[in-house]
């Protein structure tokens, strides 16, 4: 298991480290071309939470479903973005506006409100209804969780 760890917070650093060239690199593109900048979004597993996937827009563009237990990121060219998370509850904590600077890293973290609709019988039959919140991390809090998830493609529905 610790082998296991250990090989996922060098990927992590890794995908970093290549960034870092990248972007390093940016400054010599051709004029056609826009430096870049990279939103992380994460959502920790937690067993007790909602499994549900909801999904996750990057300026009114649907880029993928954020799955409890993973991470997935968008390059985008520098400049002002909009981050979203599709929930039930829509009270204004689903939404981050981030301005990127070419070479900068985000990290966006799905989480979980899951008290705020909910009833139904006493004896079963209820109903509850997914919230989520956006919340912005530093890196030093979002790297590590990153690295104890699953790194996934992010891919759109169709």
């Amino acid at each position: 298991m610790k082998i296991d760890k250990l090989a996922r917070t060098m990927m992590l650093a890794a995908a970093g480290s290549l960034f870092a060239v990248t972007t390093a690199s940016a400054q010599a593109l051709p004029a056609g071309q826009l430096p870049v900048a990279r939103i992380w979004i994460y959502h920790e597993l937690n067993p007790n939470e909602s499994m549900a996937q909801p999904y996750v827009r990057i300026d009114g563009a649907v880029i993928g479903a954020s799955v409890p237990g993973t991470a997935f990121y968008r390059d985008l060219p520098a400049g002002r973005h909009q981050i979203s998370v599709e929930s039930y509850v829509d009270d204004g904590n689903q939404i981050k506006i981030v301005d990127l600077v070419p070479g900068s890293q985000v990290y966006a973290k799905i989480v979980p409100f899951g008290d705020i609709v909910q009833g139904g019988g006493e004896f079963g039959g209820g109903y509850h209804r997914n919230t989520y919140y956006l919340w912005l991390y530093p890196p030093e809090q979002a790297q590590p969780v990153i690295a104890r998830g699953q790194i996934v493609a992010a891919v759109a529905p169709r």
